[in-house]
């Protein structure tokens, strides 16, 4: 989809910056279910093994497991996590945080600094959104349900905490915690570039300031960066977010290349795949029976704000002439220039709610286009793998996702089972932080029923 609208834009036959690293191919069921969530396949990422969809760097029995973040850090390696949904989110907390249920976001972000954790602080850039789940209850927009200031706590443990550009701009000491955002950060085409930087921004500054704080040192950096919201626009059937995210991801693996070979001297791999295909699209779709061989790119050249921002705006309007304000403040910036009086009246039907008149207008867009959704969830088809620098080509082929946590500690040779007996040994912080508590609900949804066939 986007190297067709780049195709449309100026004829370009080149593809995008990734075509030219591919390598190879990610397998990606979880322990329950043929289909994963983000955080069973990130814990494949980070830990090199197979967990139940929900659980967060712990096995199927919900004890802990070490991660290749954790193993380098021991190691004397500096650490990074760089993503644009809340960093408390299911693929980062996977590298740090151990919990059996992803949706534990506030104890994940005292584990995410430190401060509920074994290991003490393990990371040395933190930068993304989800900043409601660091500051206590009374605040404004808090997600947490105490009184708990993880933004103090992360003081004392010595980050700089900042959560605005200008901070971002200036030359810092690590560690540092840059949250921008009280939720995920922006959709890239909704970006404000004065509120919040891209992700190929906080991934070169990254690398900048990891490089440099081991430039001395014999030990190296880990990093982990992602794209996190094209998933959401996957989720939201959102055709234009989906764009704008997959292009500025692209922008951000080219910069991430051209890194690297500028920095000859500090040689480094870069491997990059998904943790998982989110919404089935398909470019060309099936209309009253007959095959419509068709994809008119064209319709994104007017489409300028993700549907999150549209249905929340329209949501907020306050109108008389709702047919009016919804053709020409909420249709027609999605691209939809004439949208059909049928469309004005569902619109109008679902202006209080938020997700399903997002999803709506997200497919009101995509029959224009000739995109088709099959879920507004995962699938279970195979992902990309990128990869580029030293030894990328050792990892070429079709694998197993626990085969990624394989590779990054070959490469930077490191033990995880050591970190996990560590981890292990701390009953009670297992009993407080990692495992269900009394009252709770285990998180076994399915497990033996989708995968035991005893």
């Amino acid at each position: 989809m986007a190297r067709d609208w780049i195709h449309w834009g100026d004829n370009s036959t080149e593809g995008l910056p990734i075509d030219e690293m591919m390598i190879g191919q990610i397998r990606t069921r979880s322990s329950d279910s043929y289909v994963t969530d983000s955080s069973s396949s990130a814990t494949a990422y980070s830990c090199g093994i197979k967990t139940y969809n929900g659980g967060v760097a712990v096995n199927d029995d919900q004890e802990p497991c070490g991660t290749v973040l954790e193993a380098a850090k021991l190691k004397g390696f500096m650490t990074g996590l760089i993503v644009t949904s809340r960093i408390t989110h299911a693929t980062p907390a996977s590298y740090i945080a151990h919990i059996y249920d992803r949706d534990k976001e506030a104890n994940i972000a005292l584990q995410e600094i430190g401060y509920a954790h074994p290991l003490g602080r393990t990371v040395d850039i933190l930068m993304g959104g989800g900043k409601c789940f660091f500051t206590p209850q009374g605040t404004a927009s808090s997600c947490r349900k105490d009184n708990i200031d993880a933004l103090a706590i992360a003081r004392t443990l010595g980050y700089t905490v900042f959560e605005d550009r200008a901070t971002f701009d200036k030359s810092l000491k690590l560690p540092y915690l840059g949250l921008f955002t009280q939720d995920h950060m922006s959709f890239e085409i909704d970006r404000d570039p004065k509120k919040e930087p891209s992700l190929t921004e906080m991934a070169i500054k990254g690398l900048n300031d990891l490089y440099k704080a081991t430039k001395e040192s014999k030990e190296g950096f880990f990093v982990m960066v992602e794209a996190s919201r094209i998933d959401h626009a996957g989720h939201g059937n959102d055709p234009t977010a989906h764009l704008h995210d997959i292009l500025e991801y692209n922008r951000a693996m080219n910069a991430m290349r051209k890194w690297i070979d500028e920095h000859d001297d500090s040689p480094t791999v870069l491997i990059s795949t998904a943790d998982h295909e989110c919404g089935g699209l398909t470019l060309g779709y099936e209309l009253d029976g007959a095959p419509e061989y068709w994809f008119a790119p064209q319709y994104f050249a007017g489409s300028k704000n993700s549907t999150e921002k549209l249905a929340r705006a329209w949501r907020d309007a306050t109108t008389t002439d709702l047919a009016r304000y919804v053709r020409e403040n909420i249709f027609k910036p999605y691209g939809v220039m004439s949208p059909t009086n049928d469309e004005v009246s569902r619109a109008i039907g679902l202006k209080n709610s938020t997700s399903g008149f997002g999803v709506f207008l997200g497919q009101v867009l995509s029959e224009r286009l000739g995109v088709h959704w099959a879920s507004l969830g995962h699938s279970a088809v195979d992902v990309t793998l990128y990869g580029y620098g030293v030894n990328h080509e050792d990892f070429a082929g079709q694998h197993d996702n626990t085969e990624v946590a394989e590779f990054v500690a070959k490469q930077l040779d490191l033990k995880l089972d050591p970190i996990t007996e560590k981890l292990r040994k701390n009953t009670s912080w297992i009993k407080d932080n990692v495992k269900p508590q009394p009252g709770e609900a285990p998180k076994l949804k399915g497990r033996d029923v989708a995968m035991h066939h005893h």
